[in-house]
């Protein structure tokens, strides 16, 4: 039993979220077939889809922020005008001084107030880089009967929708092996949600529409679909890019800029070292000119979707890579995806990068070199790529060494005290504590992946304070060694039993639980 124990409690943390509290008996199970219990959700079909009802697509998340984006321009627009007027004829009192002028509380007012203090509305939407390149384009009216909504509100409430429907999926599922693949993926193509208003509204339906819909899939169609999202595009500039030579380029003066293009090569794909040069990132960053998202006009497209914009894009043959690229619009740039997304460099690095999360910060080098085999001849198939871990002994040899990160802490302790969230925001807030924050990176390398950045002695201090509130709430719902039972059972060490015996009471007992190797450990 001591054996299928210890494969079960690599099965439960190193793969998922760890065991779930209650009837689940996810630690029996575990044990009785650890491979097969890991393998068994990557058989599902749309085990990676969350459709949940009220979450809504990124276009129709756009047409809430264009809104109100443009309602507060015209409130802007409005306030100027008026007091442009108001300093032209200052009215004139019968003494001849000039009377107290009344405050004006008028809708305008107001919601120029809203956006002045608001951060959010700093975020720049596509019609500003589209603005020039459709000559003749009319301005529509305003709506004097709608009133402005107030998009702090809405944004705010879309993230923690978006937030809590991934929380509850993570919760509930039974390993949690597809969730963790979301989590890997979402950070390995992330996006930060304080770029500004329409990152924070698109984090969510981001991860919805271009990741999950691939995790299971193959790399080249998530790479696709995730360049070509509005979120990625958005948050690193690809609307602000126009091709020097072409129309808008001209009309504008204005030319590349190469973000999207160098993470691309850098971050999702090749990796540093990985072949390429600065010569690559500018000629990919001209084939991709043209992809941004329609702004709130729709003279594109719908608003807040993918569009190609020809005015924009760089005409011309390119080379990258030592490949030459005809001249043949949206394709061109579909063409280099689709081929750096199977160059050895991108296999390479995918391999690796999968390996060290999932079993150890040093990667065994032998993993890695079978794991880029199993991608490379696979054709990026990422269930396959999956099942290839899983199957190999150094993933179930490696002794525990990886600490949580604090999104799998959370949700850990979320399963084993079985409590399923309805409010995301002791989640939200845990996470802002640990230096993690939901989908919110400090740069487009996402969130680090080693435990050296999570095991730091004031990130541990962070994490037993939490385990400790956790514990003040809780404890006298549960008896912590039942719960080392379900955590680790036989696998748990004569130490970590001896401390849990000899606390002084039960929300000790819970707290040390949850901070011990057995939970922090994966």
């Amino acid at each position: 039993m001591a054996r299928d124990s210890q494969a079960a409690l690599t099965a439960l943390n190193r793969f998922g979220f760890g065991a779930r509290g209650g009837a689940a008996g996810d630690f029996v199970n575990a044990a009785s077939d650890p491979r097969g219990f890991v393998k068994a959700e990557l058989s599902r079909p749309n085990g990676a889809l969350l459709e949940v009802p009220g979450l809504l697509s990124t276009p129709e998340l756009a047409r809430q922020v264009f809104d109100y984006q443009f309602e507060i321009q015209q409130a802007r627009e409005a306030a100027r005008a008026a007091q442009s007027t108001a300093s032209e004829s200052p009215p004139q009192a019968p003494d001849g001084k000039q009377p107290p002028q009344r405050r004006n509380l008028s809708l305008p007012s107001v919601a120029k107030e809203i956006a002045a203090k608001d951060p959010t509305m700093q975020a720049q939407t596509a019609d500003n880089a589209n603005a020039a390149m459709t000559p003749g384009a009319m301005q529509p009216s305003v709506n004097p009967q709608k009133p402005p909504v107030e998009p702090p509100n809405i944004i705010q409430k879309t993230f923690r929708a978006e937030a809590l429907a991934r929380l509850q999926r993570s919760v509930v599922a039974d390993c949690g092996f597809v969730e963790r693949l979301v989590v890997f993926w979402s950070n390995h193509f992330c996006i930060s949600a304080n770029k500004g208003a329409l990152a924070r509204m698109w984090a969510g339906s981001f991860e919805r529409e271009a990741i999950r819909p691939h995790v299971l899939g193959r790399f080249g169609d998530m790479l696709k679909a995730v360049e070509q999202h509005p979120a990625m595009l958005f948050f690193l500039d690809n609307q602000q890019s126009l091709g020097p030579d072409s129309r808008a380029g001209i009309n504008r003066h204005r030319g590349l800029n190469e973000n999207l293009a160098r993470e691309i090569m850098e971050l999702h794909t090749l990796g540093v070292g990985g072949g390429y040069t600065q010569d690559d990132v500018t000629s990919l960053a001209r084939i991709i000119t043209g992809w941004t998202f329609a702004g709130r006009q729709g003279r594109l497209g719908t608003p807040g979707s993918f569009v190609f914009n020809a005015n924009a894009h760089e005409p011309g043959t390119h080379l990258v890579l030592g490949k030459t690229y005809l001249p043949n619009g949206l394709a061109q740039g579909e063409a280099v995806l689709s081929d750096i997304a199977r160059h050895p460099s991108t296999a390479k690095f995918i391999a690796t990068k999968f390996t060290r999360h999932f079993v150890a910060d040093d990667p065994p080098p032998a993993l890695v070199a079978r794991l880029q085999e199993v991608f490379t001849k696979s054709g990026g198939d990422l269930a396959v790529l999956a099942t290839a871990l899983v199957d190999s002994n150094e993933a179930w040899q490696a002794p525990p060494t990886k600490m949580r990160s604090p999104y799998e802490f959370l949700v850990a302790s979320g399963r084993l005290l079985a409590r399923n969230p309805e409010d995301p925001g002791r989640y939200l807030n845990g996470l802002n504590v640990l230096g993690q924050p939901l989908w919110s990176p400090a740069g487009p390398n996402g969130f680090p992946d080693t435990s050296a950045a999570w095991a730091s002695p004031e990130g541990l201090k962070l994490r037993l304070d939490i385990s400790a509130q956790v514990a003040s709430q809780l404890a006298d719902r549960f008896d912590p060694r039942e719960l080392l039972e379900l955590v680790a059972a036989d696998a748990a060490s004569p130490e970590t039993r001896r401390t849990i015996e000899r606390a002084e009471s039960r929300q000790q007992a819970l707290a040390l639980l949850l901070m011990s190797p057995e939970f922090q450990r994966r």
